[in-house]
């Protein structure tokens, strides 16, 4: 008989631990909740204090009765559920299903999945920390109370299967907002002076900087050719050199939002799967004969703080694979997010000594390149600071400056693993000098002015959608992911060329939250709850306080809006062609990948199709059909013939209506990382690459 009982959430976590922990101890996994709240209804008693009514989750029943019979049989029981506000609900309520004591040391919390890390952890258990409890608990009366009273109304009067939670209501305000923005925006013409530079035979760019020394932009053209009117002949004196040496310091280790939008950036994955693929390597990966061990520390996690053991080890790896001089010279203190826990470290490699080229026979493809990612960040955030060498120089012609800039890695740093990426993939790249010196004489090769115009506000990609909610304290580490796939499935935004785009339903019901329930979308409102949720969770606050005051204003909202809210009839749009199976009329309905084609004689007709993108090409295969888009079950676009099944043409790079002047073969668009090239299915051509 086993002495120890331990329950965690996940079976691949038991299994390591079971191994770590020795023949005294059985592990056992409650699949996540074993207790919530009823799907079927509110579960909350608003008229005992917002109780919340907790059920056993249906299909949960013989888990729970295994918990129990073994819990019968242990010494001691021990609840090892994750290391947040969810984790420790989860273990409250099983320590009430299987009588264990709240206020013993019954509850163990580790960061990561290695050996000395569960075992220390053992040596330090604790009571339930019931203010976390509380929290989460707050967080699920509260959205039960926005999302149960608010849902079935939408359902009334617009649709069923609608939805209007705290954190998504607010994501898709955002959305409309930067999509009004992109509607009102009226661009601003401007233009700009480039110019070639000759000093000898080295050649260098300069670009327009302003008239005697003081900076000045050019509005129109007028304004450009008074500029060149000016400039009497090639000959351009250099006034002034300034040269610097400019230090860049790496950024810290990942956290929850930032590991999302860097994968976004760099390895294309959507946040559900960044999630997805960072639970399993947490969990733990089968190594071969090192058995199961997880690679990665919590993932859910608002901190960037560093264990010692980690940066010891860190330290010990870069100044034996890269040298002493790359080694982190003082600690650099990392800016505290706004309402981060601090509850655990950022994420990390377990051990840095597991590189990810000796992982690759153990992980999938996308798991090895989430690893590597997360390894080589950490790896990074432990290094000393990038040197550059900068100069810039100013170039005088009749009182016309020119200024050109240059810069130089003098000591690559943390570079030499790792640079962190941006939305807008501008890579810092060596632009050099030529030596110069004030006096010099130096001659105007080319001069080139262009016309440019404002551009409106981007809409949101998912990164930059997380990054703005972290930004405003909206959502937490847990929500992002969620918040994100909710608004889609609902049909409320789509996505295009990988940016938010709201749709006609989600304005609607954007609308009318904003009428009826303000509160509800407003960031500073919602922001401040997500902060009330946090003094909750430090034991500053009373729970029932917090929802009590939210609830007396929302009802009175709630009673007018059933009131006052008119039905909407959300019309099909006429897709200009018949059902071929009853001749109705076919229309455009929304679903949970976007629009469809659809029998209006629906239920009688159910006759429904995709709809059909024709890119202008005809099929090099049976040369009669129309090459179309199409989706694959995953979602991916490709491309095939629309005869279909009699011809089986397909391509994942999309064809183009010219042929190869090489071999008169099927040319394509390949998408490269930094732009799109058009090459020959059949030859060696290939076109220059375009941006």
């Amino acid at each position: 008989m086993s002495e120890f009982l331990v329950i965690v959430e996940s079976p691949a976590k038991a299994k390591t631990i079971e191994r770590y922990l020795g023949k005294k101890y059985k592990v056992k996994a409650s699949m996540g909740h074993v207790i919530d709240l009823p799907k079927s209804q509110m579960g909350v008693d608003i008229e005992r204090q917002f109780e919340p009514k907790y059920i056993t989750i249906r299909g949960k029943g013989p888990v729970l009765k295994e918990l129990k019979t073994a819990a019968k049989k242990a010494k001691k029981i021990f609840l090892a559920a994750d290391p947040d506000r969810e984790g420790e609900a989860i273990a409250w309520h099983l320590a009430h299903s299987l009588d264990v004591d709240v206020n013993s040391d019954c509850r163990v919390v580790f960061n990561e999945i290695t050996k000395d890390a569960i075992k220390d952890s053992f040596k330090h258990p604790r009571p339930i920390n019931k203010d976390l409890v509380d929290a989460q608990q707050a967080r699920r009366v509260l959205d039960r109370l926005v999302g149960y009273n608010i849902s079935p109304l939408l359902w009334k009067k617009v649709k069923k299967g609608l939805s209007a939670g705290r954190v998504q209501s607010v994501a898709l305000r955002l959305i409309i907002d930067r999509e009004k923005e992109i509607q009102k925006f009226e661009p601003e013409e401007y233009w700009t002076i480039g110019a070639e530079f000759l000093k000898g035979k080295s050649m260098f760019e300069g670009s327009f900087y302003g008239i005697n020394g003081k900076k000045a932009e050019l509005k129109s053209e007028s304004e450009v050719q008074n500029i060149l009117k000016q400039i009497k002949d090639n000959k351009f004196k250099v006034v002034s050199v300034t040269k610097k040496e400019r230090k860049r310091n790496p950024a810290p280790a990942f956290i929850t939002s930032s590991l999302q939008q860097e994968a976004a950036r760099k390895l294309n994955f959507r946040a559900k799967k960044t999630m997805m693929l960072a639970q399993q390597l947490y969990e733990g990966i089968d190594l071969g004969k090192e058995g199961t061990v997880g690679l990665i520390t919590y993932m859910r996690t608002d901190s960037t703080r560093i264990s010692e053991v980690a940066q010891g080890e860190a330290s010990r790896y870069i100044e034996t694979e890269y040298g002493k001089e790359y080694l982190k010279t003082e600690a650099k203190k990392e800016k505290k997010q706004t309402n981060a826990q601090d509850a655990h470290e950022g994420i990390r490699p377990t051990s840095v000594l597991r590189e990810p080229n000796t992982l690759k026979e153990f992980l999938s493809r996308d798991q090895l390149r989430l690893y590597k990612l997360i390894w080589e960040r950490f790896v990074a955030s432990q290094m000393s600071p990038a040197v550059m060498d900068t100069m810039s120089v100013d170039l005088d012609n009749s009182g016309v400056i020119f200024r050109a800039t240059g810069s130089k890695v003098k000591f690559p740093g943390f570079m030499k693993v790792y640079v962190e990426g941006t939305d807008d993939q501008v890579e810092e790249k060596d632009r050099l000098l030529p030596d110069l010196k004030e006096g010099d004489e130096i001659l105007k090769k080319d001069i080139e002015p262009k016309q440019h115009f404002t551009q409106p506000p981007p809409r949101y990609t998912e990164a930059r959608l997380v990054r703005t909610l972290e930004e405003l304290g909206i959502g937490r580490p847990s929500t992002y992911a969620p918040t994100l796939d909710t608004i889609q499935k609902r049909g409320y935004v789509s996505l295009d060329n990988k940016r938010f785009v709201p749709t006609e339903l989600g304005e609607i019901i954007h609308e009318l939250m904003l009428e009826f329930f303000p509160d509800i979308i407003d960031v500073e409102f919602t922001a401040k709850m997500e902060q009330d949720l946090d003094n909750v969770e430090d034991g500053k606050k009373n729970w029932v306080k917090i929802i009590d005051d939210f609830y007396q204003e929302f009802e009175l909202h709630l009673k007018k809006a059933e009131q006052e809210m008119q039905e909407i009839e959300i019309k099909d749009e006429p897709a200009g062609e018949d059902c071929e199976l009853c001749s109705s009329p076919m229309v455009f309905k929304m679903g949970r990948y976007g629009k469809f084609m659809a029998c209006s004689n629906f239920p009688d007709c159910r006759n429904t199709k995709a709809i059909v993108k024709e890119i202008g090409v005809k099929c090099p295969n049976c040369k009669d059909g129309n090459i179309i888009e199409r989706k694959s079950k995953k979602r991916r676009i490709f491309y095939g013939c629309d005869n279909f099944p009699e011809c089986e043409f397909l391509s994942w790079d999309k064809p183009i209506a010219r042929s190869c002047p090489k071999c008169d073969s099927l040319m394509v668009e390949k998408k490269l990382k930094k732009g799109i090239q058009v090459t020959c299915t059949e030859c060696d051509y290939k076109e220059a690459q375009q941006s």
